[in-house]
């Protein structure tokens, strides 16, 4: 980490009696060494002492949707388990995006790190500032493609379709594309 930057605050008091619900994250870059940048965001979410990382997919290039004039994103997803309450871990997203230096412009538009709360346990929120499931994610072949690798038979609780049944319906993949490693 950038030695400038301060700590993440301790700015959650979480809930009591250990890390019970299960979320899944999905993580997005394409400003600067867009791999890294994922990497970093889940090293923040490992760091922060009411989150277990328990499953990472592997990384996706994927053309941008909404404002096409950037560059391809990579993206990811993350399986957590967590004592944060839905608008405690938002809070905690948005801390990693603004500690990593992630800028909102431009609806759509380039951004160095984006963390999204895809699903939350089987809960269903729909607040003005926090909608879980998130609301385009069954349209997304670069949410759906890393979220498949780490739980495929996870259950969209608004359209009762399993993340694989949802990948399989989609029309079109929206050109993405698993990245090798190594």
């Amino acid at each position: 980490m950038n030695e400038n930057n301060p700590p993440i605050p301790p700015l959650i008091k979480g809930g009591e009696g250990g890390l019970k619900k299960k979320a899944y994250i999905g993580i997005g870059s394409n400003i600067g060494n867009k791999i890294e940048n994922c990497k970093k965001a889940i090293d923040l979410l490992k760091e922060n002492q009411h989150i277990e990382v328990t499953k990472t997919s592997g990384f996706y290039e994927a053309e941008p949707v909404g404002y096409k004039e950037q560059e391809w994103f990579v993206n990811c997803a993350v399986e957590i388990k967590t004592d944060l309450i839905p608008h405690e871990l938002l809070l905690l997203c948005h801390t990693i995006e603004s500690r990593l230096g992630r800028e909102r412009k431009i609806k759509y538009g380039p951004r160095i790190i984006d963390l999204d709360i895809l699903l939350y346990n089987n809960d269903i929120i729909d607040k003005a500032d926090l909608k879980i499931p998130h609301p385009e994610m069954h349209k997304r072949g670069f949410v759906l493609k890393p979220l498949s690798d780490i739980a495929p038979d996870a259950v969209h609780p608004v359209l009762k379709k399993s993340i694989a049944e949802l990948l399989k319906s989609l029309c079109s993949e929206g050109g993405v594309k698993k990245i090798k490693s190594g």
